[in-house]
């Protein structure tokens, strides 16, 4: 096993060795009240050593969905952030251990997901072995890489001296970069967050018309009420008038949504302009 990494809490110091490693899990949070004080350097030392990071949380008996959430809000991710669950408090049965982790991996889809747990609770307190999408085993049998136990793991803790130390089941650390979807580089950079949609104004609506009358022009709103269904015209028909063809759209366009005919102004003998962005929504599909 040449894939090797450290977990740490709030006992060990911020600045802990990086050298050799691949990978660092760090704790945030316990239960729904406590959070790591340490953990935000104790990331920033595993950023600036460019190793996968992985974050966990520590299970308490209580609701399992609150945990998660709390556990969840503290961190921003970013590509190949590994989560994971510590189970071993002996108030929390493995039926919460998987929802926990089953959440979790809704709550954030594109990162792996594992359990943590040692040797005695996989083999004698597990009963549906499940670990997400990976088992990280504590066994200090002296015996690195080879836990004693049957299941396929991802991790192996296997001394606590002088600071949690962890191998890999990975053939190298591209490997490992790969299935936590990391950049070949490192930990990925951070995403690019999306710009957000820009609000959709709708194309200026004809306002004060009048029928038989052609200032302005009634050709947008022939086009959009043909579009949404309520008009059934051609192009040779389409024309600057507020016609009764026109009209008679304008009325089936408010039979199927009356709650826009009380939205008029009284110089939008149309449909208005919430009545406007609303036709073009169904017309064209635009929000």
């Amino acid at each position: 096993m040449t894939v090797r990494g450290v977990d740490v809490a709030s006992y060990q110091a911020t600045d802990y060795s990086t050298r050799g490693l691949d990978f660092a899990f760090i704790k945030i949070t316990e239960g729904t009240t406590y959070t790591n004080p340490k953990w935000v350097a104790e990331r920033k030392t595993a950023r600036d050593a460019d190793l996968v990071t992985g974050f966990y949380h520590f299970i308490r008996p209580g609701n399992v969905t609150k945990q998660a959430d709390y556990f969840l809000s503290k961190i921003t991710l970013r590509a190949g952030d590994i989560l994971a669950l510590d189970w071993e408090d002996p108030g929390v049965s493995c039926a919460q251990k998987d929802a926990w982790i089953q959440y979790v991996q809704k709550k954030a889809p594109g990162h792996r997901v594992i359990l943590y747990c040692n040797y005695e609770y996989w083999t004698n307190r597990d009963t549906t072995s499940f670990a997400g999408d990976g088992l990280w085993i504590a066994h200090y049998n002296g015996k690195p890489g080879n836990p004693g136990i049957k299941a396929p793991w991802r991790f192996h803790q296997y001394t606590s001296t002088p600071i949690d130390t962890n191998v890999g089941n990975f053939t190298d650390r591209a490997a490992l970069l790969a299935w936590a979807g990391a950049s070949s580089s490192g930990t990925g950079s951070t995403p690019k967050p999306t710009p957000p949609k820009p609000a959709y104004v709708p194309p200026a609506f004809p306002t004060r018309l009048t029928p038989g009358k052609n200032t302005p022009s009634a050709k947008p709103l022939q086009k959009a009420l043909r579009a949404a269904g309520f008009l059934n015209i051609t192009d040779a028909d389409l024309s600057d008038t507020y016609g009764p063809r026109t009209q008679a759209g304008v009325s089936r366009f408010f039979d199927a949504h009356p709650e826009f005919r009380a939205k008029r102004k009284p110089h939008d003998v149309a449909i208005g302009p919430h009545g406007w962005a609303f036709l073009f929504t169904l017309a064209y599909g635009r929000k």
